[in-house]
C-alpha cells in the first residue's frame, strides 16, 4: 500500500466531532498531498467558524502522524459551498427530504413521551435521569424538551447558554452525558424570552424540532411533555404514532386524579400508556430514620390502577421516587442525581425503572439484537 493510500486509509476512520460520521464520506476532505514526509491537506468545515474546528484539527493530526512515513502534517481549513452542505444532509437523510426519523417504518427507536396532568410534579427532573441513566447502560439516548412553555432540560443537563451547531436548516442537537438533547430555549434570540405561541403554531414547532434536528441513530428518544392534556401531547401522537406515555404523578390524591387525566388522552389517541412513576415519595427521616411522608400516599398506586382499568390491561407503577434534595441541587447544578450521587435512594430508583423501561418482554419487535454476521 503507497503512503498517499494509508493516509486516505487513515482519514476514512476520522469522525466528525458532531456528526459522527466519517470525514471522507461526508466530503469533508478537498486536497491531500504528500512530499517528503509532508502531508498538506485542507479540511472543509460544513460552518464557518466550527465550534469543534480544534477538536477536528487534533484528530486529523494523530491519525496521519501514526502513519511512519508521515513526519508533519500542515493542515488548513475552509468552508463548503452551500452545494456541499446540501450534499452533507442528503447524505444524513439517506438521501430524503426533511423527515421526521422516528414516525419511518423502518425506525428502530423507542420514542417515549413522560406526561403529567400537572406541573411541578418532578416530571423533567425524572426525564433527565432517566435518560442520563439509559445512556449509562449503553443505549443511545435522546432527550427533547417539548415543554415550550416551560423548558428547562438544558439547566438540568448542564447546557445553559450553548446553541446547537446549524447546517442550513438542519442543527446538530447538543450533547452532554452522553444524551444528545434539544429544546425550545436553545434557539430563543434571549433566555428570559416568553414563548408565546398558540395551537397551529405549537404543533410546527414540534415538527420542526423532530425533524430539522440530525439525531444519528437512537435507540431511545424521551420527550419531555408540557403538563396537562393540551396541544403538543395531541401533536406528538400524531406525528409519532408509535410512541409511548409515561405518566408522573405525586403521592398526593389530588395530584393523581389530574395525572389520570393525561393517560387518558393518550389512550384516546392510541398512544400505549406504559407506566406510571410517583415523585417525592416517601423517605427516611435524616435523624430517626422514620419514613416521612411529605406529599401524602397513594397516589401513584391509584393512577396505576385507573389507567389499567381505562385500557383494560396491566398498566405497571414502575417505581416510587422518593423525595431527595440532592435531585434538586443536582438538578439547578446540571448534575444528574443519578451521576453526582448513584448510590441514594432515589437514583437507585431511577436506574431500576430504567431497567423495566428498556426490556420488552412481549416481543422481539424493533429490539437492537446486537448480531453480526
Amino acid at each position: 500500500m503507497s503512503v498517499l493510500e494509508s493516509i486516505n486509509t487513515a482519514l476514512s476512520k476520522v469522525q466528525d466531532p458532531e456528526l459522527h460520521r466519517s470525514i471522507t464520506d461526508l466530503g469533508m476532505v478537498e486536497t491531500v498531498t504528500f512530499t517528503g514526509g509532508v502531508v498538506d491537506i485542507k479540511i472543509l468545515l460544513t460552518i464557518s467558524g466550527c465550534p469543534m474546528q480544534d477538536r477536528l484539527r487534533g484528530d486529523v493530526t494523530e491519525a496521519l502522524v501514526s502513519i511512519s512515513d508521515v513526519t508533519s502534517v500542515n493542515l488548513q481549513f475552509g468552508v463548503m459551498s452551500e452545494e456541499q452542505r446540501n450534499n452533507v444532509k442528503l447524505l444524513l437523510r439517506n438521501g430524503r427530504e426533511k423527515f421526521i426519523p422516528f414516525a419511518q417504518p423502518d425506525s428502530l427507536t423507542r420514542v417515549i413521551g413522560i406526561a403529567s396532568g400537572k406541573g411541578g410534579v418532578g416530571k423533567s427532573s425524572l426525564t433527565v435521569n432517566l435518560a442520563v441513566a439509559a445512556a449509562g447502560k449503553g443505549l443511545r439516548v435522546g432527550i427533547l424538551d417539548a415543554d415550550v412553555y416551560g423548558h428547562s432540560v438544558p439547566r438540568l443537563m448542564g447546557l445553559m447558554g450553548q446553541r446547537p451547531t446549524a447546517i442550513d436548516q438542519m442543527f446538530i442537537p447538543l450533547e452532554a452525558y452522553g444524551v444528545k438533547t434539544v429544546s425550545m430555549e436553545m434557539f430563543k434570540p434571549e433566555r428570559a424570552d416568553a414563548v408565546a405561541y398558540r395551537g397551529p403554531l405549537l404543533h410546527r414547532v414540534l415538527e420542526q424540532l423532530l425533524s430539522d434536528a440530525y439525531w444519528g441513530d437512537l435507540d431511545l428518544l424521551l420527550i419531555d411533555l408540557p403538563p396537562g392534556t393540551g396541544d403538543l401531547a395531541i401533536s406528538l401522537g400524531q406525528l409519532i404514532p408509535s410512541s409511548e406515555i409515561v405518566v408522573v404523578t405525586t403521592p398526593q390524591i389530588a395530584a393523581a386524579e389530574v395525572a389520570e387525566r393525561a393517560g387518558r388522552i393518550a389512550h384516546q389517541i392510541k398512544q400505549h400508556v406504559i407506566g406510571v412513576i410517583e415523585n417525592m415519595s416517601d423517605f427516611p427521616c435524616p435523624k430517626c430514620g422514620e419514613l416521612i411522608s411529605l406529599f401524602g400516599s397513594g397516589g401513584g398506586e391509584a393512577t396505576a390502577k385507573r389507567l389499567s382499568e381505562l385500557v383494560g390491561m396491566d398498566v405497571p407503577l414502575l417505581g416510587k421516587v422518593p423525595f431527595s434534595p440532592d435531585l434538586r441541587t443536582g438538578g439547578d447544578a446540571g448534575t444528574p442525581v443519578v451521576l453526582e450521587h448513584p448510590n441514594s435512594p432515589a437514583s437507585l430508583v431511577i436506574n431500576e425503572i430504567v431497567r423495566s423501561l428498556i426490556v420488552r418482554p412481549k416481543s422481539l419487535l424493533g429490539v437492537r439484537l446486537g448480531l453480526a454476521q
